[in-house]
C-alpha cells in the first residue's frame, strides 16, 4: 500500500492541495512504513493544472493525506480508486502513523453546501472570525433546504 502526503516545504503537511508539487510516498507494508521517498512534480502535473483523466504520477497510491482540498478533487481522487484524507495534523509522520491506526482526525472538503455538514461550517467561521476574507467556493452541489 503507497500513502501520498502533501509537503509543498518537504517537513510538514500541506494546506492547499491543488497547487502542491511536492508529496511523500510512504510504503506500507503489514501496517508498517517501510520506506519513505519524496516525489517532485512539475508545475504542469500539480492538480490544479493536470487534466482529471490524464495519468499522474500519485495515481499509484491508495491514499492522500492533505491540510485542505476541495471536493472537487476528492471526488477526481475517489474516481481513480484514491481516498483523499484532510487533516489540521501538520507532522508527516504522525498523519500516517494516525491513518495507519485509524486515529487520524479528518476535516471534510473545503466546500459548505451539504445538508448535515453545519458543525464543519461553524467551525470554518470561528476559525477565520478575526479574518475578513470572504471564500468563492465553486460547488455544484444544490444548497441544503
Amino acid at each position: 500500500m503507497k500513502i501520498a502526503v502533501a509537503s509543498q516545504n518537504k517537513t510538514t503537511i500541506t494546506e492547499h492541495t491543488g497547487h502542491c508539487l511536492k508529496f511523500w510516498i510512504y510504503e506500507i507494508n503489514e501496517n508498517q512504513i517501510v520506506d519513505k521517498k519524496l516525489l517532485e512534480l512539475s508545475p504542469q502535473q500539480s492538480f490544479h493544472n493536470i487534466s482529471p483523466n490524464e495519468t499522474h504520477p500519485l495515481d499509484e497510491v491508495q491514499v492522500l493525506i492533505s491540510g485542505g482540498m476541495g471536493r472537487g478533487l476528492v471526488e477526481r481522487l475517489e474516481q481513480k480508486g484514491i481516498e483523499g484524507i484532510i487533516t489540521k495534523e501538520t507532522d508527516l509522520d504522525r498523519a500516517v502513523n494516525a491513518y495507519l491506526d485509524s486515529s487520524l482526525v479528518r476535516e471534510e472538503p473545503e466546500c459548505h453546501e451539504h445538508e448535515g455538514k453545519h458543525k464543519h461550517q461553524n467551525r470554518h467561521q470561528n476559525r477565520h472570525q478575526n479574518h475578513h476574507h470572504h471564500h468563492h467556493h465553486k460547488c455544484n452541489t444544490p444548497s441544503a433546504t
